[in-house]
């Protein structure tokens, strides 16, 4: 698989069957993908990776919060700005309305709703999860290296035939992450990330893109 089929054939899956992922195939993933670019070489990101037991503990901790009503965890930073502006609050809302019209839930149900934004706590069903720590001390330029990180393991992935879906969903039961990883008191959870085989029945649909010169401006000389 090419550079650019890698990239034009990732997507947010949000399905996976429970076929194991092989352990070799995650190593070659992080191993190549810690040669992903970072402001001075300080490799900002720490990675998690839980499979079989460790992951069903978690799993199973997600669900019983889940049940029981509680609320989410404290964040620990703020994941989008609470008047977003346009046009991002526009292309937002599109999201919204794609992923779950796709499932046939309206936008006025918010039970319905809330029953599909469950399944990211249960990793979409995938047997495998990487969940990514940073330093809060490091500055924003971190983050942008810490993204650079995850948009690479998760192009190696594809290479390898596997999927992902990258989620800071898990962020918001970043106290039960804890308790399954014991990571250092210093760092908190950025991401959380599945990873395994599609399930093709699941009948995710890709989220469009903007057209390019709304995002890019080509300066050309004379």
């Amino acid at each position: 698989m090419d550079v650019y089929e890698a990239v034009t054939t990732r997507r947010a899956v949000r399905g996976f069957t429970d076929r194991p992922v092989p352990r070799q195939a995650l190593e070659r993933v992080l191993s190549a993908a810690a040669w992903a670019p970072s402001g001075s070489n300080l490799q900002p990101w720490h990675a998690y990776v839980l499979t079989g037991d460790p992951l069903a503990e978690l799993k199973k901790r997600a669900g019983e919060r889940l049940a029981a009503g509680d609320s989410w965890d404290e964040p620990e930073y703020e994941q989008y700005p609470t008047a977003l502006k346009s046009p991002y609050r526009e292309r937002r809302a599109a999201f919204g309305e794609q992923r779950y019209g796709s499932l046939g839930i309206a936008r006025e149900d918010i039970e319905a709703r809330q029953r599909a934004a469950s399944a990211n706590w249960q990793c979409f069903g995938a047997p495998a999860a990487l969940f990514c720590y940073i330093d809060p001390e490091l500055g924003g330029p971190q983050w942008s290296d810490v993204g650079m990180y995850l948009q690479t393991v998760m192009l190696l992935l594809r290479a390898e035939g596997l999927h992902s879906c990258p989620q800071m969903a898990w962020a918001k039961f970043h106290t039960s992450v804890a308790e399954v990883l014991s990571p250092p008191d210093e760092l908190i959870l950025f991401c959380g990330m599945s990873m395994g085989f599609e399930d093709g029945t699941a009948g995710d649909a890709r989220t469009g893109r903007a057209p390019l010169d709304e995002t890019v401006t080509f300066v050309d000389g004379c």
